[in-house]
């Protein structure tokens, strides 16, 4: 694999470019690729996987800069400033670009066709059976191998909207899933900072489809170590029972009473210790009152430095998660930062897991004719 052996780099800024070093020597850099609208993209080739050309791109908008990647469309950096004004990037990631195909987590990618756990990698679609790989025990998780966050995206910058859109083709029975499916997820940061992602796809045969953003937070910077203390207010009234091997038992059951009660908002670790099964949480919540319309369905804030967002989504489900798959294997992360349980904070907004067994679930089905529509917003705070 290009890129094994690499020693990680750095980023530093030189006026206002970013610079990736190794030692002394420029690896690669960022420059102005067109600037329109006010709006200025800079791209940047970082890196190969398996021969292939890793290409990232730089947005700003408002207090608010991210980075993104061809590979997985993954969302890279975030960069926000405290209530001192401090800068510190905010999601959890890597420096080498290869690191992202090996290293646990799916961190900042988007997941798909269907992300999260589908039980046995079966499922009836219009009387048809049919069978996807098992990559997670005996159940499919993310799409397969590999999902769509493990893949390459084909880049379009617009910098007239000051967003970048990921273009991906999924063949017709690609990982055993019907249909042929044409999918894009579009970055963009607006005027007041606020980061909007859009995925959207269609197909030419009936399928099932759940794509997601598969980030994690820590809004005290991603070296800043777990994220227990930072505070959350999730507005979801119920959750999805599942068994040891997380699959949904199709029971809906209120969060009242529950370690997964989050409609007060309260730190993360509070009740960490009390949930089931693996290492603090993993659990789909259900948002109150979903109708199918953009709503506020989180807050999230760090106390220490007044870092927060409030999010905004138009999908039924969160997969609330806090990285415990760092507990088994500790990870290096960017700058030399050493990822273990807790250092992140997920919130998939999604269809609930396992739908295609549960007809008590919001559907997952998508039909030629249709356009599959799955928006996030994330208005960010700095505290006072």
């Amino acid at each position: 694999m290009a890129g094994a052996g690499r020693r990680a780099c750095c980023i530093t800024r030189k006026g206002n470019v970013f610079a990736f070093e190794e030692g002394e020597r420029i690896f690669q850099y960022f420059r102005e690729d067109t600037a329109l609208a006010g709006h200025t993209i800079e791209h940047a080739v970082i890196g190969e996987i398996d021969g292939q050309a890793v290409d990232a791109y730089r947005l700003r908008g408002g207090d608010t800069e991210i980075e993104v990647m061809t590979y997985g469309a993954i969302l890279r950096r975030v960069m926000r400033s405290d209530r001192n004004g401090r800068i510190a990037d905010i999601v959890i990631g890597y420096d080498d670009p290869a690191d992202y195909v090996a290293k646990p987590g799916n961190a900042g990618a988007i997941c798909g066709r269907l992300s999260n756990r589908l039980a046995l990698g079966k499922f009836t679609l219009d009387g048809v059976d049919h069978q996807l790989p098992t990559n997670s025990g005996p159940h499919h998780l993310h799409g397969g191998l590999p999902g769509f966050g493990k893949r390459f995206w084909k880049a379009e910058p617009a910098p007239e909207n000051n967003a970048v859109t990921f273009r991906m083709e999924s063949p017709d029975g690609d990982q055993g899933y019907p249909g042929a499916l044409d999918a894009t997820v579009t970055y963009r940061i607006c005027e007041d900072g606020a980061l909007a992602i859009e995925m959207e796809a269609v197909t030419d045969r009936a399928t099932i489809l759940n794509i997601i953003y598969h980030g994690y937070w820590n809004l005290a910077g991603h070296a800043s170590g777990n994220v227990e203390s930072q505070r959350l207010r999730l507005l979801c009234d119920s959750y999805t029972v599942v068994s040891e091997d997380k699959i949904p038992s199709g029971e809906i059951v209120a969060v009242a009473g529950t370690p997964y009660d989050f409609t007060e908002m309260h730190p993360i670790g509070d009740r960490i210790s009390e949930t089931w099964p693996g290492v603090g949480y993993d659990h789909n919540l259900c948002v109150a009152g979903y109708d199918g319309s953009m709503r506020v369905v989180a807050e999230a804030e760090d106390p220490a430095s007044g870092r927060g967002f409030t999010l905004s989504t138009n999908q039924p489900g969160i997969q609330f998660y806090t990285a415990g798959h760092y507990q088994a294997q500790p990870t290096e992360g960017k700058d030399g930062a050493l990822y273990r349980e807790f250092a992140g904070f997920a919130l998939e907004t999604q269809h609930y897991p396992d739908s295609p067994h549960h007809e008590n679930f919001p559907s997952v089905v998508l039909r030629p004719g249709e356009t599959y529509r799955h928006l996030m917003r994330f208005d960010f705070t700095a505290g006072k």
